[in-house]
């Protein structure tokens, strides 16, 4: 499922990435690797405050739906 559909709380593992290889280049710059722990820490409806690797990050919905996760 796209991290986008996460709730507020929820912490699943990072699967894969959808979009471009300079996209996917610059989310694993910022620490989202396939394997990775990610937790929703708040969210808004233009983005969410993710927790990956001890960092908190703010990211779009249009980026956060490129990201998929599972348990």
């Amino acid at each position: 499922m796209p991290l986008s559909m996460m709730e507020q709380g929820d912490t699943r593992m990072i699967t894969e990435f959808h979009g471009q290889e300079e996209m996917k280049r610059h989310l694993q710059d910022l620490g989202f690797i396939k394997g990775e722990k990610v937790r929703v820490v708040e969210e808004n409806p233009g983005g969410m405050i993710l927790m990956i690797k001890g960092v908190k990050i703010a990211l779009n919905r249009a980026l956060a739906n490129r990201i998929m996760v599972a348990d």
